[in-house]
């Protein structure tokens, strides 16, 4: 399988040629370009800048590889003892499938980022209301996931569980590019899953078509093809979930704290102004005794 993902540097000089001339062509610009064509060249800049930094903070995992093998061993026997079906009970089924389990590499390899920016051009084309919030869900919910990723956690596929690394024995390893910047240590949380619940939730929302609940399929589809190639645990896509409700909470909270906040300005204001008006009509009322 070729490797088709660009590298955060690749990504990074995208990125800015993109905001660049996005930017440029919205200030000086005319007619059908800077009404249609520059604001999709912006969002396409900002949308690459933010793989760029998704691809460069994936190398970025703390600790040794003993530490990261540590982490994912208590990780699986937590689960064990949760009573969580294993992940090489589910691997096993499919894993003598050859053609099965090379298109769940694929899948793996290609479809979260692929999806996902088909879903914010679909957005921003079709339901440009909606987008500015979907984006910033993606923003804040990846910038979490890479917060925690940041502390080194191996795989299943590298803590000696007997699983297969089914992506390594087809050739189809994202891994195997070391320019690709990817960190086989970062395996909690999984962005996969966080972006494949944010994809459904969005179109979802957005659309009116009876066909928009097909989407789930994506969901279902990431959470089965990171456990059956060895790339995550079921605690991984529980936790990105999870750091998926906070991110929607800020946003529908922090909203109406400002306003709480605006509100008690205006209020605190209003009172300065009606003292500062009953202070001066006091004096006028002197003055007028004392003319009097």
């Amino acid at each position: 399988m070729p490797h088709v993902m660009l590298t955060w540097q690749t990504a990074a000089a995208g990125a800015v040629f993109l905001l660049v001339v996005g930017v440029l062509s919205l200030r000086f610009a005319h007619g059908v370009w800077r009404a249609k064509v520059a604001p999709v060249v912006r969002e396409s800049g900002v949308i690459l800048a933010l793989y760029a930094l998704w691809q460069y903070a994936g190398g970025l995992s703390l600790g040794h590889a003993a530490d990261a093998v540590k982490r994912g061993r208590w990780i699986w026997n937590t689960e064990r003892s949760w009573h969580l079906p294993s992940e090489k009970w589910l691997q096993h089924d499919v894993v003598h499938n050859s053609v099965l389990i090379q298109i769940c590499n694929i899948y793996y390899a290609t479809m979260h980022f692929g999806l996902l920016i088909a879903t914010l051009v679909w957005l921003f084309l079709r339901h440009r209301d909606v987008y500015p919030r979907v984006r910033m869900t993606i923003i804040l919910t990846t910038t979490m996931c890479l917060l925690v990723g940041i502390v080194a956690v191996a795989p299943p596929r590298l803590i000696d569980v007997g699983m297969v690394d089914t992506a390594a024995v087809h050739g189809q390893s994202v891994y195997t590019v070391s320019a690709i910047g990817a960190d086989q240590y970062c395996a909690m949380p999984s962005v996969h899953v966080a972006w494949a619940t944010i994809v459904p939730i969005a179109v979802i929302t957005a659309s009116r078509s009876k066909w928009r609940w097909l989407m789930l399929l994506h969901f279902f589809a990431t959470v089965y093809v990171v456990v059956v190639t060895a790339n995550h645990y079921w605690a991984d896509g529980i936790v990105a979930i999870a750091l998926l409700g906070l991110a929607l909470c800020l946003q529908w909270t922090a909203p109406r704290l400002l306003g709480l906040l605006s509100l008690r300005r205006l209020m605190t204001a209003t009172e300065r102004v009606a003292a500062s008006s009953e202070v001066t009509h006091d004096f006028d009322r002197d003055d007028d005794m004392r003319v009097g």
